[in-house]
């Protein structure tokens, strides 16, 4: 996500493993064909450079989550360039918010529930919480603070927003709480397994899984992070709100 502010580790992990992710990230779940995705912000536009997304989207990758805000200030440059060309190319669109713990949660979350309120339609996916860091507050506080953020957002978007962390940020900053396990899960965990895990805050499951931050695709200058989702909130396309699969 934010380079530079989260401790990242090498890893790389075989394509063929991820089929193996989606059976074991829900009981009762057979392994079919990944639906992958990579994420992006304004580190994936070099000199400004655009991302071919009818490459990435002809390279097998259904969705991406593109950095939609940060604190109360900043708006990514590229996130509407982006936004418009994911959906010509048909992929499905995420947005997300770096959070910023020192700064209202409320304000924040109007912040970028107004950046995005134009892609909450079809082949849209739910709001994204980017959690990774504590501005500073002890775990009761940022646990307060993710609360409010959280509710405020699905009051202005209509739609329960999906969680973006890391599994030591959860067990320290937010001492390992399981207040929040009844929201999807994003989990950045870079383990070279076929599986994340063992998952923090009493989740059951993962509903998108960040495997790498040193991915290369085709349309995308330079490394990417890459995901892969479990199927864990049902079907993909009603997952994205599309009436049908993308490409159908």
């Amino acid at each position: 996500m934010a380079i530079g502010v989260k401790v990242r580790r090498f890893s790389k992990i075989a394509p063929l493993l991820l089929a193996g992710a989606l059976a074991a990230a829900v009981p009762g779940h057979a392994a079919a064909e990944p639906v992958r995705g990579p994420d992006v912000a304004s580190w994936q536009h070099p000199g400004g450079s655009p991302i071919d997304w009818f490459a990435v989207r002809n390279a097998g990758h259904d969705f991406s989550m593109v950095k939609a805000t940060e604190s109360l200030n900043y708006v990514n440059p590229f996130f509407v360039q982006d936004c418009l060309a994911m959906r010509v190319a048909g992929v499905a669109r995420g947005a997300y918010h770096y959070a910023d713990p020192t700064q209202s949660p409320e304000a924040q979350a109007a912040f970028y529930s107004t950046v995005v309120l134009g892609i909450n339609g079809p082949g849209d996916m739910p709001p994204v919480l980017d959690l990774e860091q504590s501005g500073g507050l002890p775990p009761a506080a940022l646990i307060d603070w993710t609360h409010r953020y959280l509710n405020t957002v699905q009051s202005l978007t209509g739609r329960q927003p999906i969680i973006y962390t890391y599994p030591n940020f959860w067990r320290t900053a937010m001492a390992n709480t399981n207040e929040f396990a009844g929201y999807p899960l994003w989990i950045a965990d870079y383990n070279g397994q076929n599986t994340p895990g063992p998952l923090p805050g009493g989740w059951s499951n993962w509903t998108f899984w960040q495997y790498t931050s040193t991915g290369r695709i085709p349309g995308v200058n330079g490394d990417v992070d890459l995901n892969v989702y479990s199927g864990a909130q049902g079907d993909f396309a009603r997952y994205s709100n599309s009436a049908s699969p993308f490409g159908s």
